[in-house]
């Protein structure tokens, strides 16, 4: 039985590689990628509610003068 000859599969594989690679990075710098997004400006609108209308204090315990 003939064996196989090996020696030329170095470069065939190695070749290949470089030609796969070069194939690949042609094809993706021919993309066009969308730019980052900019931050749009939110503006939202307050609400009032009508606990916000009206004047409260909440008096707690640490808050009261000393006695």
């Amino acid at each position: 039985m003939p064996q196989l000859y090996t020696s030329t599969w170095f470069i065939t594989i190695i070749s290949s590689m470089i030609t796969l690679f070069i194939l690949f990075q042609l094809k993706v710098s021919s993309q066009t990628f969308p730019l980052a997004p900019s931050p749009k400006s939110l503006t939202t609108m307050k609400v009032k509610t009508p606990w916000e209308l009206k004047w409260t204090k909440i008096y707690l315990p640490h808050s009261l003068p000393q006695q």
